[in-house]
């Protein structure tokens, strides 16, 4: 799975991209949120609320309940303002 990361995400974990295998009872966004977030302390500090963390899964906006594979791309990023 690739693994992508946007704006502040990208400093608090301190990656753009990375590779990742979560294991196989990590079946949606919010499960590998969870998981990632246990990678590290940059990434415990990038999900401590998920409410402020946006995720697309193959460039797709995705909601925490959407299934993710291994094959998927999924980006993570804050919320997106226009104005």
């Amino acid at each position: 799975m690739r693994v992508l990361y946007f704006a502040w995400l990208r400093q608090k974990v301190g990656l753009a991209e990375e590779e990742a295998a979560p294991p196989p009872e990590v079946r949606d966004v919010a499960g590998l949120m969870r998981w990632l977030a246990a990678r590290s302390p940059g990434h415990a500090a990038a999900f401590a609320d998920p409410r402020q963390v946006r995720a697309a899964v193959n460039q797709e906006f995705a909601s925490p309940d959407t299934p993710v594979a291994p094959d998927d791309e999924v980006a993570f990023f804050p919320p997106v303002t226009g104005g």
